[in-house]
């Protein structure tokens, strides 16, 4: 029987990090403005002790290298506080990621999207990794909500088969009686093996069926289809 895994990634740590660091930058900015106000402004009798702003900049320098220091370490906490430990317990697994592509796989690709209200016109085009556009559809459903499509793999043109493994992107437009365009969200599907397991700039990443995606975007993971092989007997 498949079990079923969900996977998280946290980002609260990294979230943090960047906040500092926005902070600092504000911080860094405002010092050297009042720093530079100061010198303009001091008196030439008596100028101000360069020891005191010169204290304050070994400061920020040392919360600046205290920050990189964190980036390491949040490095490090993507790497074993659920995130690679995660990822390693998907490999060979079947897995399902959310994705902005869909893999063309057995002559399909499957994507799902969204339209904000009721529309009068809804074009559906699907783009290449150049942003050609591939294929056209006009669905019969226009009603607001939440929606699927199949592509069968052929262009709309010359009605060629195009070539498994291939990423494509799905561009939604709807329109309502005025013509004016109406929100809509879509997201492709990467369903397949996990064969892959890597951490890039403190980010979790699973290769499913040769493609990368970050480990949040998993949405399923699945014991792997039985290939035992048919024995002669089997097969007869």
């Amino acid at each position: 029987m498949a079990t079923t895994t969900s996977a998280t990634s946290g980002t609260s740590v990294i979230d943090k990090i960047n906040n500092s660091r926005n902070q600092l930058a504000s911080s860094e900015e405002t010092f050297l403005k009042l720093l530079t106000t100061q010198m303009k402004n001091q008196d030439p009798l008596s100028p101000m002790d360069s020891n005191a702003f010169t204290g304050q900049i070994v400061q920020m320098t040392g919360v600046e290298q205290q920050l990189v220091t964190n980036d390491l370490l949040a490095a490090l906490v993507g790497m074993n506080d659920g995130g690679i430990a995660d990822a390693v317990n998907m490999m060979g697994k079947q897995a399902t990621a959310e994705t902005d592509t869909s893999v063309l796989k057995d002559g399909k690709a499957n994507w799902s999207y969204t339209l904000g209200r009721n529309a009068t016109s809804v074009k559906i085009e699907v783009l290449d990794k150049y942003g050609n556009v591939v294929a056209t559809k006009l669905p019969d459903d226009m009603s607001k909500g939440d929606h699927t499509f199949e592509w069968d793999g052929k262009d709309s043109t010359s009605g060629v088969q195009q070539p498994n493994g291939a990423a494509y992107t799905l561009r939604v437009t709807a329109l309502d009686g005025e013509g004016t365009k109406i929100a809509t969200t879509s997201k492709g599907r990467i369903e397949g093996i996990v064969t892959a397991v890597t951490n890039e700039s403190g980010q979790n990443m699973v290769t499913i069926d040769g493609v990368k995606v970050p480990i949040s975007q998993v949405i399923g993971v699945t014991n792997a289809p039985d290939k035992t092989p048919e024995t002669p007997a089997e097969a007869a």
